[in-house]
């Protein structure tokens, strides 16, 4: 099981998911093995999910130890005192830092949409920090430090479309990324890390970024135009 141990106490453990691992149990029985029951079988006893991310994204995902502490951390979760920092490539040129407040409602085919004027949509919040640029012939892509400050389903990955800057290797809102500008790249995945999350009372727990994508920004740094 490739999910590295990052942290661990006596209510909770969090692993460094792998881009393409499942947290829950999938819709159909002959899926891969989700997460949760990989550590289960591991450590021989009863898990708990408190949150997860997309099965693309790779990064940091904590799993409650009993059912007192999967309360209490749910609750955190839903009062939104855990801070959540992740980490995109984006296709796009998005210097300097923005507040991204964008309502977004349920799309077909399990994606999600902004809001249009006037239609009903759950408030989102992403703040965003460009880290590095580059310069490609087709574009300009920006390494950028992504904050939800809420937790609605593709939220950076709509919020990020949004702005005309769609997530690197994304199938579902950023194809144009799968061609062309990347065709020389290193095999392409979701670029979008779950880098770092801040429990109350607790260390931040950080999940150092994998191997995929250290190799697409030495990619990046080889073949592109380093931007100020």
């Amino acid at each position: 099981m490739d999910a590295p141990l990052l942290y661990e106490d006596a209510d909770l453990i969090a692993v460094a998911k792998p881009a393409g691992a499942l947290v829950i149990p999938g819709r159909t029985a002959d899926g891969p093995v989700a997460l949760r029951h990989q550590l289960e079988a591991a450590r021989g006893a009863p898990l708990w999910v408190v949150h997860r991310i997309d099965q693309d994204t790779s990064g940091v995902v904590v799993f409650a130890k009993t059912a007192a502490a999967h309360r209490a951390l749910c609750a955190a979760f839903e009062a939104r005192t855990v801070r959540k920092t992740y980490v995109a490539l984006a296709f796009g040129d998005l210097p300097g830092d923005r507040a991204i407040e964008l309502p977004l409602t349920d799309a077909r085919r399990g994606k999600a949409r902004p809001a249009a004027p006037g239609e009903p949509g759950k408030p989102a919040r992403t703040d965003v920090s460009a880290r590095r640029r580059w310069r490609l012939p087709a574009g300009v892509v920006t390494e950028v430090e992504a904050r939800p400050l809420t937790g609605r389903h593709h939220q950076i990955r709509v919020h990020l479309r949004a702005l005309e800057a769609p997530i690197v290797g994304d199938p579902l809102y950023g194809k144009r990324t799968l061609r062309g500008a990347f065709a020389a790249a290193p095999p392409l995945r979701l670029a979008l890390h779950a880098a770092r999350l801040a429990l109350p009372d607790r260390p931040p727990i950080e999940a150092p970024l994998p191997a995929d994508l250290r190799a697409l920004i030495a990619w990046l740094d080889a073949t592109a135009e380093v931007l100020p």
